[in-house]
């Protein structure tokens, strides 16, 4: 099975590097994990640059930086029953596919996705992170040349 599209919320498997990891001079990050596409968009050389939300189980610091997935959609995704959140203020930017998109379980090599967030929280996440003031967010370029 190819690569799916990059679409603005479909969740992928990814291997996300947070703002402490890159701060400290990391360029991998620790885990692979789901993320969400938040953008989908052409660089002038015609490339898709892709930016992604971790989903991480352990609950945001501040409450108006993360946004919990209701369990019917963690179930929707085939992801665990453990309490999930979308990070708002923490975001990864690469252009797709990149080197850090992983197939979702090592019995399923072909598939690179866990599915699509419904549209009501997707529009609820995309709107949430607009919102947070451009100080508060982290953007990490993850294309080698951008270190």
């Amino acid at each position: 099975m190819p690569l799916p599209a990059p679409e603005p919320g479909l969740v992928v498997c990814y291997e996300f590097l947070w703002s402490h990891e890159f701060d400290a001079g990391g360029t991998q990050g620790e885990k692979k994990r789901p993320c969400a596409i938040i953008l989908a968009s052409k660089t002038d050389a015609g490339q898709t640059l892709v930016t992604v939300a971790p989903i991480t189980h352990l609950e945001p610091k501040y409450e108006d930086r993360g946004i919990e997935i209701p369990p019917r959609v963690k179930q929707h995704l085939g992801l665990d029953n453990d309490p999930s959140w979308v990070i708002l203020d923490e975001l990864n930017e690469f252009i797709w596919p990149g080197y850090d998109l992983y197939p979702i379980a090592r019995n399923r090599p072909d598939k690179y996705d866990y599915g699509f967030l419904p549209p009501r929280l997707f529009d609820k996440i995309r709107d949430a992170i607009t919102a947070l003031d451009a100080n508060i967010k982290r953007i990490i370029p993850r294309d080698e040349e951008d270190y």
